[in-house]
């Protein structure tokens, strides 16, 4: 059986490799006799399996030894709620920069719980593009900075961390995590769903610095609470074991590619070859800022709209699967995550020629 390119947002496409081994895993992990999803999460098994993900991922990402790793559930959407209600009670105060839907979603949910200020906001230009950084109206009080430094809808993406002074930096990498190298030592937080570059649904990853783990407003629920989860090892409740697994076995696959900085030059090739099939034709627009777009979800337009349902029904004869806009924006999106290999994206570029030939007059 073939595999599709699945240019799906998320959940995304897993490298074939990672998901043959678990396949050959599925009845029986390590000689135990039982499936990984069958396991007691404290099992010495399963222990074993979360301890090494765990050090994998601050291998590749170089986390440094005063960062707690949490490995939760409920996806980044309810990391909106936790984290003001983690770091605002101390400091009711937060500064947000608002780049597009999530942005709003993680402002929107935030106002709930503290005195929130959006520094700046990219609404007036549709959010096709990032304010520029002289013009935000940050404070030099406030408990944190929030952003989202890759807007999966509409393909936004700040390329370089945000300086700011001493106030720390949050940051939902739900998208952008794993796919080049980052300073973690940058951030007070980073956060990130698994559905992209990390797993499949069902786990998040938080990062945070050590000396933000004493600054909870009361009566936060003991499950959404970062001090409890990181002394529980994410053992606090029963995790979501399975996901946590194979996100385990996506790190070991991102080690053996070369690690991050091999994933950056790949990343940026995908990226480049579908711009330029993008920016070389009058059939197909991409309006977001050359100097904000995205290296891992592409919106694209067409410009006759009436042949975007053709567009997507001949893509996906020819296996190339899941490339709809989201329904907000419309037209067209290719999200290329890690897994998506160079091969998809030449793939998607040849039918994007043969498509605009068979369409113009």
């Amino acid at each position: 059986m073939s595999r599709a390119f699945n240019f799906s947002a998320g959940p995304a496409n897993l490298p074939t490799a990672v998901l043959a081994q678990a396949q050959s895993e599925l009845l029986d992990w390590g000689g135990t006799g039982v499936s990984v999803m069958e396991m007691s999460h404290r099992s010495d098994a399963y222990t074993s399996i979360a301890h090494a993900a765990e050090q994998d991922l601050r291998d590749l990402l170089n986390i440094p030894d005063n960062y707690k790793v949490i490995f939760t559930q409920g996806g980044a959407s309810l990391q909106f709620s936790a984290i003001p209600l983690n770091l605002l009670g101390k400091n009711r105060r937060a500064d947000y920069l608002n780049t597009g839907i999530w942005s709003t979603k993680a402002i929107e949910e935030a106002q709930n719980y503290g005195n929130i200020h959006v520094v700046a906001t990219g609404e007036d230009s549709h959010f096709t593009t990032v304010p520029a950084i002289d013009t935000w109206e940050c404070r030099d009080n406030a408990a944190y900075f929030h952003y989202t430094p890759n807007e999966t809808i509409n393909g936004v993406e700040i390329m370089d961390i945000p300086s700011i002074g001493d106030v720390p930096l949050v940051a939902d990498m739900s998208s952008t995590l794993l796919s080049r190298p980052i300073d973690v030592s940058r951030f007070g937080l980073i956060y990130a769903g698994a559905q992209k570059n990390i797993g499949p649904a069902g786990l998040t990853i938080i990062i945070i610095r050590d000396d933000l783990l004493d600054q909870c407003q009361d009566n936060i629920p003991s499950l959404l609470r970062y001090d409890r989860l990181a002394k529980a090892d994410s053992m606090l409740n029963t995790p979501a074991t399975y996901s946590w697994y194979l996100s385990g076995l996506v790190f070991k696959w991102l080690k053996e590619q070369g690690g991050l900085e091999q994933m950056r030059e790949v990343n940026e090739r995908k990226a480049k070859a579908l711009y330029t099939a993008i920016d070389s034709s009058d059939f197909y627009a991409n309006n977001i800022d050359v100097a904000y777009r995205s290296w891992m979800n592409i919106p694209f337009t067409l410009a006759d709209t009436s042949l975007e349902k053709a567009f997507l029904q001949a893509a996906k004869k020819v296996g190339l699967m899941t490339l709809a806009g989201h329904r907000s924006v419309g037209g067209m999106r290719a999200s290329i995550y890690n897994a998506m290999p160079e091969e998809g994206v030449h793939a998607l570029v040849d039918f994007m020629r043969e498509f605009e030939k068979e369409h113009t007059a």
